[in-house]
């Protein structure tokens, strides 16, 4: 049957599914101080960079609307599903919920099924290419969907970041803590919880003690790993994710490893240097 994956732009498209019309990316739109940037194929990432490092404040991200979903919908594949950020942290979900009904309102039924990722960034990419391995399988839908969400329900995220600058202008970690953690070189591991939430798994000084410990954590809770495909993104660091991938690999032999650079919503999260790792 055909088929189309719907990804919100969180999630990050390797280049050939970029130019494949089996997906389509729905994106977020993010203000900084009333500078609007679409997170699509027109996003800079080093300008917005520079916007965000200069505001005292942190940038706002706005969720695709559930019209731009059924936008999306409206197609002539017979199985459609959208990947969307976790529910836990953004409206996406929501909205993507909102715009199959209205789908089905106004044009009728249709296979239409939206998965809340619990994760971002390569996370969603990782659950994208796990339906497209689904489809081409030759798996019906139901069987698509209870395939895809066990996966989801084993995926672990993971990341190190260098700057802790998103998190206290956000209001997850308060300015004390931040000028702390800054001043003694302090850099958390943060990871997922089945929920879909961000958690602090651990910390140590310098970044480099921190994806070493971020990498100890993957190694460990990875099972099966000869049949796991993993995803790295960075925001602007490609040599670090290139490092650790090797590092990654010099422990333990997966199937593959993607690496990928951040867009707009996860370069906002990830910041300058961040290290995204989903597997």
């Amino acid at each position: 049957m055909s088929y189309k994956i719907v990804v919100d732009s969180c999630g990050e498209l390797p280049e050939r599914c970029k130019k494949d019309s089996h997906f389509e990316s729905v994106p977020l739109v993010l203000d900084i101080d009333g500078h609007f940037v679409v997170d699509d194929d027109t996003f800079e990432q080093a300008d917005f960079l520079k916007r965000v490092a200069e505001s005292p404040n942190c940038p706002k991200s706005s969720c695709p609307s559930p019209e731009r979903y059924m936008e999306a919908y409206d197609c002539d594949a017979e199985n459609v599903y959208a990947v969307t950020l976790s529910a836990e942290l953004s409206g996406s979900y929501n909205s993507a919920e909102l715009g199959k009904r209205l789908y089905e309102e106004e044009k009728g039924e249709k296979n239409i099924y939206v998965f809340n990722s619990r994760s971002a960034s390569v996370g969603e990419t990782l659950i994208a290419l796990k339906i497209e391995e689904c489809e081409k399988a030759g798996m019906s839908f139901p069987e698509i969907i209870e395939t895809v969400e066990d996966y989801i329900e084993t995926q672990h995220t993971y990341f190190v970041l260098e700057s802790l600058e998103a998190l206290r202008k956000n209001g997850r970690l308060s300015n004390l803590k931040a000028f702390v953690a800054n001043a003694l070189n302090i850099k958390p591991v943060m990871g997922s919880t089945p929920q879909g939430t961000i958690c602090q798994l651990d910390q140590a000084r310098g970044v480099n003690r921190a994806l070493k410990k971020m990498i100890d954590y993957i190694v460990e809770n990875l099972k099966d790993p000869a049949e796991k495909v993993l995803a790295i993104s960075h925001c602007n660091c490609p040599e670090r994710a290139e490092l650790v991938k090797k590092a990654i690999l010099d422990r333990v032999s997966v199937k593959e490893i993607i690496i990928l650079d951040t867009a707009g919503v996860s370069s906002l999260y990830a910041s300058d240097g961040g290290i995204i790792v989903v597997v």
